[in-house]
């Protein structure tokens, strides 16, 4: 899978689901919603994340945001 940049994708080696931020070498960098530390996953690893766990992440991150002066 080659995920569109700003899309989200869960990384099968551990179920995590990240926002794809971009490619570093042969591999996706994922981003936790509402922000983090990023991580490396290869593409082989990366399946589509559902609707539901794109909408739970969508809704983390617009809480993370409201929270910020």
């Amino acid at each position: 899978m080659k995920p569109e940049r700003g899309s989200y994708a869960i990384d099968g080696r551990d179920g995590r689901i990240g926002q794809v931020m971009g490619e570093e070498g042969s591999y996706v960098q994922l981003r936790p919603p509402g922000g983090g530390v990023e991580w490396d996953c290869p593409p082989e690893a990366l399946s589509p994340a559902p609707p539901g766990a794109v909408l739970r992440a969508r809704v983390t991150e617009l809480n993370r945001e409201r929270r910020l002066p």
